[in-house]
């Protein structure tokens, strides 16, 4: 097959002898997802997902990060002009996004550089074989800026660790290695920075050229023995909302951005 290439400004897809990759292309922004982003994205999944020919996929980055999650000043904007809307971006964005990512038929290889962070963990955790360079670093962030978790973490965080560590990660949002991830079993192969592209792509043809059928029934087996990603979601976005219009939020976001402490009231 020959290849064929989509680009769009923030998203790029290559499709190549049954390996579609994927990649985030924000590289001025650490591919932050702002509301374009996450829309070519979700796009590009649901585009591939479709494609008979794709046999497997896999999930990039280019420039330093992966992705730091949500892009916060468009979030700032939203909450100036909008505030009891703000946060619809996880109905309307983030739970498509993470679903579409989620119900991909085919194995999806995610290649890590950088920071993962908030919904770029979610969105790496969507995935199914995680590959990661060594110095990745991991984060859910979330509770830093007063709110609880997007992207699915909830529901695959808890399922990947546990509840307890989960739990600690989510609260505390303390940063995690590429080391750790790998001993914790978060990530399934840990490589020198330099030898990330090739890896996870080795990994992902590898699995473009096996017996994709069979990967599909496991794929499905492994999602039913943990059902309830939909439902995680629903719950996360109600969670997220009610959170986003406190004010412990706005204020841990301008403090964010202002590179400055936060001060927490509770409410």
């Amino acid at each position: 097959m020959n290849s064929t290439d989509t680009t769009d400004s923030t998203v790029t897809v290559t499709v190549d002898a049954g390996l579609a990759t994927i990649t985030l292309h924000r590289v001025g922004a650490s591919n932050a997802l702002d509301v374009a982003t996450k829309t070519a994205l979700r796009g590009a999944v649901l585009a591939v997902a479709a494609d008979d020919a794709v046999r497997a996929v896999l999930l990039a980055a280019d420039g330093r990060h992966f992705c730091v999650g949500q892009d916060l000043d468009e979030h700032v904007a939203g909450l100036d002009a909008d505030p009891a809307h703000a946060m619809d971006t996880v109905r309307l964005h983030y739970n498509p996004l993470i679903e579409a990512l989620a119900a991909v038929r085919v194995p999806v290889v995610v290649a890590i550089n950088g920071a993962c962070v908030g919904a770029g963990l979610g969105l790496a955790l969507a995935g199914d074989i995680r590959v990661a360079g060594e110095s990745a670093t991991f984060a859910t962030a979330f509770a830093g800026i007063a709110l609880a978790a997007d992207s699915g973490l909830s529901h695959t965080l808890v399922r990947a660790l546990g509840a307890s560590r989960a739990a600690g990660l989510l609260m505390l949002g303390d940063r995690f290695t590429a080391a750790q991830a790998l001993d914790w079993g978060l990530v399934h192969r840990v490589v020198p920075d330099a030898d990330l592209a090739e890896a996870a792509r080795t990994v992902a043809r590898r699995l473009a050229d096996g017996p994709t059928a069979a990967y599909t029934q496991v794929k499905a087996l492994v999602s039913a023995s943990a059902p309830g990603l939909t439902d995680a979601l629903e719950r996360e976005q109600r969670a997220q909302e009610a959170l986003g219009a406190t004010a412990d939020h706005r204020n841990a976001v301008d403090a964010f951005l202002a590179k400055r402490r936060p001060v927490f009231q509770g409410h």
